[in-house]
C-alpha cells in the first residue's frame, strides 16, 4: 500500500472535513462519543486493571467508529453498534495493537520514574513536600523526565494513529500496520504539525465554556482520523452517497399540491468533500 505525501495545508483540511462529517449526523456522533466516554469512566473505576483493559481494547472501539465513518460515506447511518462491530471481525489484531501501545506506555513511565528519582516520584504520586533546597533539583529532574517522555511518546502515537484503520480496512497484520502508520506520519510530519497545533488551539477554546465545546471537538477529531487515512493512503477525498435525490424530496414536499406527470428519476447523487487540491464538487450528474 502506497503512502502519499500531502501538502501542509491538509492538516487543517482534515479538521474541516471531520467537522463536515460531524455536521451530517451530530446527534449520532454525540451519542457514540458519550457512550465511549461512559465505557472509559466505568473501566477506570476498576482499580489498576481498568485503565490497562481500556488501553487494550481502545483500538477496537476506534476501528468501529472508523467503520461507522465508512458507512456514512455509503449513505448509511452511524449508530451505537459501530462501537462494538470490530469485536466480531478484527478483535485479536486490534487488541494486539493496544497491547503494544500499553507496553510502550509502561516502559516510558518506568524510564521517567528512573530518571526523575524517588523524590520526584514521591512528590507526584503521594504529594510529598520537599525542601526549598531540594526543589530546584526536583524541578530539573521533572523537566528532563517530561522531555524524554514526550520524545518517546510521539513515535508511539505515530505508530498507533493509523494502525487500527489499516487492520480493519486492509487486513494488514498489527506489527506491519504500526510500521506503516509510523512512516505515514513521518512522511507527512509538516501537515501533522499544523493538525496538532490547530487541535491544541481548538481544545483550549472548547474547554473555556465549561468544556461544552468538546461535544463538537471530540467527534470532529475521530472523523478527521478517517479523513486523513483516506487522504494519505488512498489519495482520495471523502464522498457521500445521497440515497434521496432532489426529485424525491420535491415529490415528498409538493406531490400533494400539484399533480404532475411522472418523470424518470435521476440517479442518486454522490457528494464529494475535498481533502486535497480538488475543489468541492458533485458527481457527473450535476455537471
Amino acid at each position: 500500500m502506497e503512502i502519499h505525501q500531502v501538502h501542509a495545508k491538509q492538516g487543517l483540511q482534515w479538521i474541516l472535513s471531520g467537522f463536515y462529517m460531524f455536521r451530517r449526523a451530530p446527534l449520532a456522533w454525540v451519542f457514540v462519543c458519550f457512550t465511549l466516554m461512559l465505557i472509559a469512566i466505568s473501566m477506570s473505576l476498576i482499580p489498576l486493571l481498568g485503565k490497562f483493559i481500556f488501553t487494550l481494547v481502545s483500538p477496537v472501539f476506534l476501528a468501529g467508529i472508523m467503520l461507522g465513518c465508512k458507512d456514512m460515506e455509503q449513505g448509511k447511518s452511524l449508530d451505537m453498534t459501530h462501537l462494538f462491530v470490530a469485536f466480531r471481525t478484527n478483535a485479536v489484531p486490534l487488541i494486539t495493537i493496544g497491547g503494544i501501545y500499553l507496553i510502550g506506555q509502561i516502559l516510558i513511565i518506568g524510564l521517567v520514574m528512573l530518571i526523575g528519582g524517588s523524590q520526584m516520584t514521591d512528590m507526584m504520586l503521594y504529594g510529598k513536600r520537599v525542601d526549598e533546597s531540594e526543589l530546584m533539583g526536583v524541578m530539573s529532574s521533572f523537566l528532563t523526565s517530561f522531555l524524554i517522555a514526550l520524545t518517546l511518546s510521539i513515535p508511539l502515537m505515530m505508530a498507533s494513529w493509523f494502525s487500527p484503520l489499516l487492520v480493519v480496512f486492509d487486513n494488514v497484520p498489527p506489527v506491519i500496520a504500526m510500521q506503516k502508520s509510523f512512516f505515514a506520519c513521518l512522511r507527512n510530519f509538516i501537515p501533522f504539525q499544523l493538525y496538532g497545533v490547530t487541535l491544541i488551539v481548538l481544545t483550549i477554546i472548547s474547554v473555556m465554556p465549561y468544556g461544552a465545546g468538546l461535544v463538537i471537538l471530540i467527534p470532529t477529531i475521530f472523523a478527521s482520523i478517517y479523513v486523513s487515512y483516506k487522504d494519505i493512503f488512498l489519495n482520495e477525498p471523502i464522498r457521500f452517497k445521497n440515497n434521496q435525490s432532489e426529485a424525491d424530496l420535491q415529490k415528498a414536499n409538493w406531490g400533494d399540491a400539484d399533480k404532475q406527470p411522472e418523470q424518470p428519476e435521476p440517479e442518486a447523487k454522490q457528494e464529494t468533500v475535498t481533502t486535497g487540491n480538488k475543489p468541492q464538487d458533485k458527481d457527473q450528474n450535476d455537471r
